[in-house]
């Protein structure tokens, strides 16, 4: 018989990563059906009523403090931690004790640290009782409500900052920024995902090897992006500054931005600056570019979305930094779908003509950083990847930061069509894009040029739950939704703070989307350093059906030929990035005068949809039961 339990420990905070892995962990052990471990926000309240449990305040309740439970729980408010189990009467106890020496864990100081004192309250305090060592960085990740007062504690301090939560109001952020310039130390952030400080990841970071390119970022998932195309190219970064989503907006002015440049141009390690933005505001593009044309480290620009000659998508600037630096442009390796999707008559016979290329070979093993060594090969997988290039034709060089323009992105303001749209009853076919990265799904969107689009990564999204990146159970829905004939788009980034295992929850449902008629192609960002293993999840991946590919340029250029539609950049040098079984099928590049007025550009490329025509025909050949 199954039982309920349900506990409040008062007044104890872990954050939501931890306690979404121990939660997953207690629902694990033996007995046990359900488990909510969560902070007692709002939304997990509602979460754990859903469930059927009875909520903190019913008599059912306790609640826990210093001596154990204590009796009948008040309302538990978001600084409380819920425990909501449900199972076998016999072995919840066992489940229990169990879980509570997993959330003991939690709290116990790090090897080195503080010890038996009392941790520090403050960020000041922290600082006065760093164990002699200087610190010089603090990293923010607390409810958004509440991080503005932990920021401003170490800006005071003299401590750059990475703001790490999210919804921290803008007012807030200019105060912040501001009074960081006064400090002399830069503020990342608020929701700044990505940072690499000296080779430390902090955040979502992959494992990147040292190199000399410096990347600015108004962007996490972008970041990670340019810099893993750059690890599987050979050239590895000295920083990854990120500045948060708004600081190149007209509120903010670009103030972070500014300082990051100034930060790596006085860095001898740094001989190249990549700097990444969605579009920003005209007068903040023209004080940026006259800082830009100030400093003696070139610059490579990726607006996307811009109508400027600085526009970009990420694939054609790593491009174009590794051209700067006289490096060859590789193939980016992408798996081609193994095989078709049960697809219907009707949509099988839509499918575009297939092409007469001939079968290419598996790329050689994608070396870990920051030092190359032997890894598995995607030949193992059921369908080969192209091999690299090794001379990429040139292209011209970047040009200088430029008015952005407006541009469009695509996307509703709560981060596009969400799960509602997916419900399955509209029509079939057609392209849906399922992201966590909210500047790869911008990207993606500019590309493909139609489709629904969903950022899951969006504020609307993680309030109150971890970033989808973490846990996928908000796009696995969304999937779940796509009709027979549909094309769907979604990325996968890998790295520390990211899912352990992104394959193990995605790959079964990407299979079972495939078996009802789908077409799916994954976007994959990562290092084959990173500790989920680029070439191990790129080939469950593609075991279980899906088009793989390590840009997501050529995956949304590549899903919009399979949606049949022709996409809308210029971006990435087909003769450079192609397989070489494709260049000689590829058509000519587009008329840049015929790209629509969003269209997403490179410093001087051509037609993504160039790169991946070959590669879609065979895929939708394999959909109408051909072979490529």
């Amino acid at each position: 018989m199954s039982i309920d339990v349900v506990r409040v420990r008062t007044g104890v905070y872990h954050d939501s990563v931890s306690l979404m892995r121990v939660s997953r962990a207690a629902a694990a052990l033996p007995g046990v059906e359900v488990a909510v471990v969560a902070m007692a926000t709002e939304l997990n309240l509602g979460i754990a009523a859903e469930l059927g449990f009875a909520t903190p305040g019913d008599d059912s309740t306790g609640t826990d403090g210093p001596g154990g439970p204590t009796g009948p729980a008040g309302r538990a408010g978001p600084g409380d931690l819920l425990i909501a189990l449900r199972g076998e009467a016999d072995a919840l106890e066992a489940a229990a004790a169990e879980l509570d020496g997993m959330l003991d864990g939690l709290s116990v100081p790090a090897a080195g640290g503080a010890g038996t004192e009392h941790p520090p309250r403050t960020v000041r305090s922290a600082t006065r009782t760093a164990s002699g060592r200087a610190a010089t960085l603090a990293l923010v990740s607390v409810p958004g409500p509440h991080a503005f007062a932990e920021a401003l504690d170490a800006v005071e301090a003299g401590l750059s900052v990475m703001i790490f939560s999210d919804n921290v109001p803008v007012a807030q952020e200019v105060l912040l920024k501001r009074r960081a310039a006064e400090r002399g130390v830069l503020v990342m952030g608020p929701d700044c995902g990505t940072a690499v400080i000296g080779g430390a990841g902090l955040g979502f970071a992959n494992v990147l090897r040292p190199g000399p390119v410096g990347v600015v970022a108004a962007s996490g998932t972008g970041a990670q992006q340019v810099t893993c195309l750059l690890d599987i190219a050979g050239v590895g970064v000295s920083h990854v500054l990120g500045v948060g989503g708004r600081d190149l907006s007209a509120e903010v002015g670009g103030l972070s931005t500014l300082r990051a440049l100034e930060a790596l141009d006085a860095d001898p390690a740094t001989e190249l600056i990549v700097l990444i933005s969605k579009p920003p505001a005209p007068e903040v593009a023209r004080i940026v570019g006259e800082a830009v044309a100030r400093l003696r480290t070139p610059v490579v620009n990726a607006l996307l979305g811009s109508a400027g000659p600085d526009r970009a998508d990420l694939t054609s600037a790593a491009e174009a930094a590794l051209r700067t630096l006289g490096v060859p442009v590789p193939t980016w390796p992408h798996w081609p779908a193994p095989f078709p999707p049960v697809a219907s008559p009707a949509s099988a016979s839509s499918a575009p003509p297939v092409s007469s290329s001939p079968s290419v070979s598996p790329p050689p093993p994608v070396s870990p950083s920051p030092s190359p060594s032997p890894s598995p090969s995607p030949s193992s997988s059921p369908s080969p990847s192209p091999s690299p290039s090794s001379s990429p034709a040139p292209s011209p060089s970047p040009s200088p930061f430029t008015d952005g323009g407006s541009g469009t992105t695509g996307l509703s303001g709560d981060g596009g069509a969400g799960i509602a749209a997916l419900s399955g009853d509209g029509d079939a076919g057609g392209l849906w894009g399922i992201y966590s990265g909210g500047t790869l799904c911008v990207e993606a969107r500019l590309i493909a040029g139609t489709g629904e689009f969903t950022d899951f990564g969006d504020d609307a999204y993680t309030a109150g739950r971890a970033h989808p990146m973490i846990d996928p159970a908000l796009r696995l829905e969304a999937l779940a939704g796509v009709p027979e004939g549909g094309v769907v788009l979604l990325d996968v980034v890998l790295g520390h703070g990211a899912d352990p295992d992104p394959s193990g929850r995605l790959a079964p449902a990407v299979a079972e989307a495939v078996a009802r008629g789908v077409a799916v192609v994954v976007a994959l960002v990562g290092s084959e350093g990173d500790p989920q293993g680029l070439n191990a999840q790129a080939e469950a991946l593609n075991a279980a059906g899906a088009a793989v590919f390590t840009s997501n340029a050529r995956a949304a250029a590549h899903a919009a030929r399979l949606a049949g539609a022709t996409g809308t950049t210029g971006t990435t040098d087909s003769t450079a990035s192609a397989d070489p079984a494709d260049v000689a099928a590829a058509p000519a590049p587009a008329d840049d005068a015929a790209a629509p007025a969003d269209a997403v550009g490179d410093v001087g490329a051509t037609d993504a949809t160039d790169a991946t025509d070959a590669t879609a025909d065979a895929d939708a050949a394999t959909r109408s039961g051909g072979r490529p």
